[in-house]
C-alpha cells in the first residue's frame, strides 16, 4: 500500500504474471531467483512470480501539474512453500516529499 493517487490521470500501474511450473522459464524469473540465493543463501526454484510497477505515480493528493512522481516496483515469488516479497525503488526516483503527505506519516510493507 502507499499514497499513490492516480486520479488525475497522471502515472500508470503495470503488472506481469510469471507461472514457472513449466520447464521454460523467463530470464527475469531467474533473475529474482538468483537475488534470493544470493541473499539468503539457499537454492530457491519459483513456482509463481507477479511484477507490479508504478511509474511516475504522484503523491496523494495528486494535482495535475504534479510534478513529483516515483517509480516502484513490488515482486512477490513463491516456490508453493516459501514466499517472498522484493520492494525496489528507482535509483534516485523518489521524489515525494513526505512532509506533505495527507497522512503525515510514510509506510511501507506488505501483508
Amino acid at each position: 500500500w502507499d499514497d499513490a493517487d492516480f486520479s488525475q490521470g497522471v502515472g500508470t500501474t503495470w503488472y506481469q504474471e510469471y507461472s514457472t511450473l513449466s520447464s521454460t522459464q523467463d530470464p527475469f524469473v531467474h533473475d529474482v531467483e538468483g537475488q534470493i540465493e544470493k541473499y539468503l543463501k539457499t537454492p530457491y526454484e519459483a513456482k509463481w512470480t507477479l511484477k507490479v510497477t508504478w511509474e511516475k505515480a504522484p503523491a496523494y493528493p495528486s494535482r495535475w501539474d504534479d510534478t513529483q512522481t516515483n517509480t516502484y516496483q513490488a515482486i512477490l515469488t513463491t516456490d508453493g512453500s516459501h514466499s517472498f516479497a522484493m520492494l525496489l525503488y528507482q535509483d534516485g526516483g523518489m521524489q515525494w516529499n513526505y512532509t506533505k503527505l495527507a497522512a503525515g506519516n510514510v509506510l511501507i510493507g506488505f501483508s
